[in-house]
Order: C-alpha cells, then sequence, then structure tokens
C-alpha cells in the first residue's frame, strides 16, 4: 500500500492557465477569462475551504517578459503573495502552450529565453517565500506537439513537424530544469502529459501495429527527457522527477476513430494505465489533472478515485488527484460556457457557485482516502 507524502494534500484543484494563439490570431488567457485573475484570494480561499491546499495554476510568460530579459512582476507577484497568505501549495505552469510573441519558437532561442525566464521564476519564488517549489515547465509536451506541430490545431499551426517541436520542447524544458536548479536545488518538477490507450478496430497485423505505434508515442516526450530516446538532446532519469497524468473519458479511442466507451471490453481500467506509466520510470504519479462537463462530473471523479484507490493497494506511488479546471471557464474556440468546475463563474465580489453533486463527492473521497491511507485494511473497492 502506497502512502501519498509529496503535496500538501491529496486532492488538488487545478486552475485554466492556457495563454495559446487560436487561428484568427487572438490570444487566449484563461486566468483572465475565469475570473481568477481578478479574484485569485477569493479562489485560493475558496480551495482551502473545500480541503484542497494544493492546486495548480499558471505563470504567463507573455504578460512577465515585456522585452527581451525585461521582467514586470505584476501579474505573478500578488497570485504568489496570496497564495502564501491562504496556505495553499502551488505548482506553477510555467508554460502552458504561450509564449511572447517576439520569439520564434522553431529558433534555438527559444530555448535560451525560457530557460532565462524559469530562473528569473525561480529567483522570485525563493526570494518571496522559504517553502521547496513545485513547477510543471512545459504542460503537455506530447500533446502540443501533436495539436500545433501536426494537426494546426493552435500555435505554432503547424503541420507535419510534431516531432520538430516535440524535441524543442524537451530541450526547452531540460534547459529551465538546469536553470532552475541552479536557483533552487531543492525544486521538485512535474512533468505533464495525457495518458491514452488506442486499440485497432480489426485484428490485422498491420492494424494492430499502428494502434501500438500510436499508444507508445504517448511515452516519447518522457523518453526523451530520461534520456532513454534522441540521448543527443541531453535527457537524464533525474528530469523526470514526478509524472503527471492527464486523463479524460475520451482518453481512450479506436485507431481511425471511435471512443471506447467504459462499457467495452476493449476499455483498460485506469488503474492499469497507472501502473504501466509507474512500472516504465519508476517514479510517482500525479494524476495532473481530471474532470467531465456537466452532469456527469461527480460520476466521472467517483471512477477515478475508484481506480486510484486501487492503484495504491497494489503499491502504485500515486500522489494526488487534481480536479482540472477546478473552475468553469469559456470554450477556447467558440468562449461557449464550459460547466467543469467544482466551481462556476464568478459574481461582482468574486463569489463562486459551488457545483454540489461534484462537493458532496469531494468531500466523500477526501473522507475515504484518510481512511485508505490510515487503514487500509479498512477500506475496500466497494467504499
Amino acid at each position: 500500500m502506497h502512502r501519498p507524502s509529496l503535496f500538501d494534500s491529496f486532492f488538488l484543484g487545478g486552475f485554466e492557465c492556457s495563454t495559446h494563439r487560436r487561428h484568427d490570431g487572438r490570444r487566449l488567457d484563461l486566468i483572465e477569462a475565469t475570473g481568477h485573475g481578478r479574484f485569485f484570494p477569493e479562489d485560493y480561499a475558496a480551495m482551502t475551504g473545500h480541503g484542497m491546499r494544493t492546486v495548480r495554476d499558471g505563470v504567463r510568460w507573455h504578460l512577465i517578459e515585456t522585452s527581451p530579459g525585461r521582467f514586470d512582476w505584476s501579474s505573478f507577484l500578488p497570485m504568489l503573495h496570496a497564495a502564501r497568505a491562504a496556505g495553499v501549495q502551488v505548482i506553477w505552469d510555467l508554460c502552458h502552450y504561450g509564449w511572447p510573441d517576439d520569439i520564434d519558437i522553431w529558433q534555438p532561442n527559444f530555448v535560451d529565453r525560457f530557460a532565462a525566464f524559469a530562473g528569473a521564476v525561480a529567483q522570485v519564488v525563493k526570494d518571496e517565500t522559504g517553502e521547496v517549489p513545485f513547477y510543471a515547465p512545459i504542460n503537455e509536451i506530447s500533446y502540443w506537439a501533436w495539436a500545433g506541430g501536426d494537426n494546426a490545431a493552435f500555435n505554432p499551426m503547424a503541420r507535419g513537424r510534431g516531432m520538430e517541436l516535440k524535441v524543442q520542447l524537451v530541450r526547452a524544458s531540460i534547459a529551465a530544469i538546469e536553470a532552475i536548479r541552479e536557483v533552487e536545488p531543492r525544486a521538485r518538477f512535474v512533468q505533464i502529459d495525457p495518458v491514452i490507450n488506442v486499440v485497432a478496430k480489426s485484428g490485422k497485423p498491420a492494424d494492430r501495429a499502428g494502434a501500438e505505434g500510436y499508444r507508445q508515442a504517448q511515452y516519447q516526450a518522457w523518453d526523451m527527457l530520461t534520456g532513454r530516446i534522441w540521448p543527443g538532446l541531453g535527457g537524464k532519469p533525474d528530469y523526470l522527477d514526478t509524472i503527471g497524468v492527464n486523463y479524460y473519458s475520451d482518453n481512450q479511442w479506436f485507431h481511425g476513430g471511435g471512443m471506447i466507451e467504459r462499457t467495452d471490453p476493449n476499455y483498460r481500467p485506469f488503474r492499469e494505465l497507472l501502473a504501466e506509466t509507474h512500472k516504465r520510470y519508476g517514479k510517482p504519479v500525479l494524476v495532473a489533472e481530471t474532470g467531465a462537463e456537466g452532469d456527469p462530473r461527480a460520476g466521472w471523479f467517483r471512477y477515478v478515485c475508484d481506480e486510484v484507490a486501487a492503484a495504491l493497494e497494489a503499491g502504485t506511488p500515486v500522489e494526488g488527484i487534481c480536479l482540472y479546471p477546478v473552475v468553469d471557464y469559456p470554450g477556447w474556440a467558440d468562449e461557449r460556457h464550459c460547466a467543469t468546475g467544482l466551481l462556476g463563474f464568478p459574481d461582482a465580489e468574486g463569489c463562486r457557485e459551488v457545483h454540489a453533486p461534484l462537493a458532496e463527492e469531494l468531500a466523500h473521497q477526501q473522507a475515504r482516502f484518510g481512511r485508505l491511507v490510515a487503514a487500509p485494511e479498512l477500506e475496500t473497492d466497494a467504499a
């Protein structure tokens, strides 16, 4: 039985902090769009009120580096101070799909600039707090490479360059880790990407090979960071500190199209994906994102918790579960109201409506996992 101890709370709240540009050139800033940019003190207080003393949040590079090497911390310092005042531990995302407009992401200078920015953030955090910091250097390297490098879904709007983008993002992540460690050797890191399952629609060898190749691609960024593949990038095992796995209801599908439903025999229990990921690298795992939209929120969360409980009982070192996004947000493409959060949009005073079914399930699971960790023999799969 693994007993989690890495974070201040096993259940985390994640604030959507994407800052990428869309096809029309508009830059998104989800911290502002969700109201979190104005009401972060209230939001942090709400997190602790719901028993979540650890959160994911974002440092907005495009706002901070106003010109090469010049940093304006006015968008970050108030959040840093508010989190500390509220007793909230933060995993800071340093690059969540966005970067300053004067940088070409394909050029070597992107790596250098990001490393300098990461080191500067680390210095500010060190100067302002005495705590061991947690950073997610680059969010979802593999997903970003697919979405931005192969499918032109968002910046850098490329096709056929996914591997090139993946390599560039790995280089940048390694450089950032080194820059942060020069400032704060105690720093901890979470490397975040989705975990998936892909199954062939037919039993043909070519179809099975194609599906398995796609499935194995989920590990490429982590393999690069550890030096398993492309060792010329400088990867080594200690660049993979904690593995952040993102998991949603659409993370399993048939090769060539069609989601695999949980009732389908081809669906792999989440506990198996967690165990496989841990076994591959020997590192602790954080469920860095999970959630659902609308009425299924509580039911989906219950399923994930059931699977994580089973994984812990089997010895897989899962260190936490992050509800993500923990507040509702406007859709990236159409700004529709995405009702995914424990909390809704804020009113004029920063108060957010609580989604009662999810809040009740969260409270139940917090009590359950408290018992599970304290006395595992008292807990069963039916809890």
